[in-house]
């Protein structure tokens, strides 16, 4: 795509992307339902969620390959919603890649150029600069044969930053690739987008991917947009039930408030099987129904019953548990029947197990990593 044709907007504007009431229908199917986001210059920004959740469809619609049903699309303070895909400031790159399997590392890079027929010394200028971005300067003689996913993965983002977009659309850029490699590239396309300054708009179904990537995060279902936030944001604070469990691992109490007093909410709970308390800023009321909301870091386990008197503390039996090198993830049957899923550190060298299944143990936490969720 082009980037030329929106070089007169307004640099100044806060909102480099501007999405109004966007819609887009295929018949009676609703993909996209009336988003609006606004993304900053620079950012890496991440649209999070499961299949059918309308998140390519979006995306397809910022890069003018779909048009929308409704609604407006702003890029550096131009309207572009009615521009075709090679007017509009912004390149894509696809999770298949779409590298041709003819084609050298380094003509793969260049083909953007050589369609837009710019001066030979001038591609081989900016080819040599993207190889040397990429790291790919050794391979450029190579075909995509001849390379690990990840290396395919360099090439295409390559070929898509070279015409010097204002804008770049990455889906699903990492599906691909297997999971340690995965881990290393994700920090190598943070960091290249850090150098360059280019806006990153990443669709992504993964939800550690989106949390180590980005600097802002659009949770979406059903076409909506849940909530947008930091990663810290959304996985610390999230808005709703859906989004609580969505985005890692949750356990949740399904309970009735009985009361409140200054932030400090009691409320009883039958899977529970007692009273639990937590901080909140919402507007509740006894009688309210509400969910009690906790990652499973944020509780602590023990063999003997804690001590302090803030906390709140359950007794349970392990029912199951995993060994995962860094991390033991516990699921404790409490009396009532309801599973509780707890993770501690490993931070002793030990072929001992600290618990084995049917052990007694006690589970507490502060009622500050409570999370209240009312939707």
């Amino acid at each position: 795509m082009n980037g030329q044709a929106a070089s007169n907007g307004d640099s100044a504007s806060p909102d480099f992307i501007r999405i109004e009431n966007l819609s887009k229908h295929f018949d009676d199917f609703v993909a996209v339902d009336s988003v609006s986001l606004s993304i900053a210059r620079g950012e890496l920004f991440s649209i999070l969620g499961g299949s059918g959740c309308g998140k390519t469809t979006l995306l397809r619609m910022l890069a003018g390959f779909e048009v929308p049903t409704t609604g407006r699309i702003f890029i550096d303070g131009i309207d572009v919603t009615d521009l075709p895909p090679y007017e509009r400031p912004v390149n894509m790159m696809f999770q298949s890649y779409a590298i041709f399997p003819h084609m050298t590392v380094e003509s793969n890079i260049g083909y953007g150029l050589r369609k837009d027929r710019l001066p030979k010394s001038e591609i081989g200028s900016r080819v040599d600069q993207m190889l040397e971005l990429v790291k790919l300067n050794d391979f450029r003689h190579r075909k995509p044969d001849q390379l690990s996913g990840g290396q395919r993965q360099r090439v295409a983002l390559a070929r898509a930053l070279i015409k010097r977009p204002k804008v770049l659309l990455l889906d699903e850029p990492l599906a691909a690739l297997d999971r340690k490699l995965r881990e290393h590239t994700q920090f190598e396309l943070m960091a290249i987008q850090d150098r360059l300054k280019i806006t990153f708009i990443v669709v992504t179904h993964d939800q550690e991917e989106a949390m180590t990537l980005s600097t802002r995060i659009a949770v979406m279902e059903q076409g909506r947009f849940e909530q947008v936030g930091t990663p810290k944001q959304v996985y610390e604070y999230p808005c709703n039930r859906f989004v609580a469990d969505f985005i890692g691992t949750i356990n949740t109490f399904e309970s009735r408030v009985v009361g409140c007093t200054d932030g400090v909410i009691e409320v009883e709970s039958a899977e529970a099987g007692s009273h639990l308390h937590a901080l909140t800023d919402k507007p509740i009321a006894s009688g309210d129904s509400v969910s009690i909301a906790l990652r499973p870091e944020k509780i602590f386990i023990s063999q003997e019953r804690p001590d302090a008197a803030e906390d709140t503390c359950l007794h349970g039996i392990v029912e199951d548990l995993g060994y995962f090198g860094n991390l033991s993830l516990y699921r404790i049957r409490l009396s009532t029947g309801k599973i509780v899923q707890v993770s501690a550190q490993n931070r002793r060298r030990s072929a001992e197990r600290f618990l084995e299944w049917n052990d007694e143990v006690w589970i507490s936490w502060q009622r500050q990593s409570a999370v209240v969720l009312t939707e």
